[in-house]
């Protein structure tokens, strides 16, 4: 299965009031490998196409395949086992627990995997040091650095090697060296063979993406980052 994201029709209405149609018929296809951005202004959509690629929302109509999968026609516990196993997220505000180690955080992504505690540690451990982060296993994230804490949460969504890594604003919250830095690590990752879906309304991040699609009005289009 090249193929691990397959959107076809796929609109959102919120009932309101006022009645509202975020999404208007988005079709997207997304390779295994591939470095999407998807761009757009304010009220676009982006948030609401963001929250259905992640399992969060289930569109009005359309299909959603997830490595071949209907995932929008799947039951909730279906679709969070889904979730928790073939998607990782990285956020703008990192959403990390302040009172637990960066490797706890991490191995909070192994919920819905049955390995040996051992097992799970070590893959913990090593996501941690591929992102650089060896040393600061013990760390809270209240001890971190602002670009520290987006490298333990990278480390957290991929530490189960997921279909997709889904990432909102991922440098929104970082000064611009640091922000340069993740995403050169999400540069590695991709490099790797990691499916990476930006979200955001940065061009300079969404030129780091090896492909750009432009949401307007609930609309999908290719396009480059300067058309947002």
């Amino acid at each position: 299965m090249n193929v691990v994201i397959a959107l076809r029709g796929i609109t959102r209405t919120f009932t309101g009031p006022p009645l509202v149609t975020a999404l208007r018929g988005v079709d997207l296809a997304v390779r295994r490998g591939e470095y999407l951005a998807v761009m757009g202004p304010s009220g676009a959509g982006k948030s609401t196409l963001m929250n259905i690629l992640g399992l969060l929302d289930r569109p009005t109509t359309g299909v959603y395949e997830l490595d071949g999968t209907d995932v929008a026609a799947l039951g909730e516990a279906e679709r969070s086992a889904v979730r928790g196993r073939r998607i990782g997220f990285v956020f703008q505000h990192f959403h990390l627990l302040p009172h637990r180690s960066a490797l706890e955080n991490v191995m909070l992504a192994q919920l819905y995997h049955r390995r040996a505690l051992g097992e799970r540690v070590g893959r913990c451990r090593r996501a941690l040091e591929d992102v650089g982060l060896g040393h600061r296993l013990n760390a809270l994230p209240t001890t971190l650095s602002g670009g520290e804490r987006q490298r333990v949460a990278i480390a957290r969504a991929v530490v189960n090697e997921p279909s997709l890594l889904l990432c909102d604003e991922p440098t929104g919250n970082l000064d611009s060296g640091t922000a340069q830095a993740v995403l050169g690590l999400l540069e590695e990752l991709h490099a790797a063979g990691q499916t990476i879906v930006v979200i955001t309304h940065d061009p300079k991040v969404a030129a780091r993406a090896r492909r750009t699609v432009v949401l307007r009005d609930g609309l999908l289009a290719t396009g480059t980052a300067e058309a947002a």
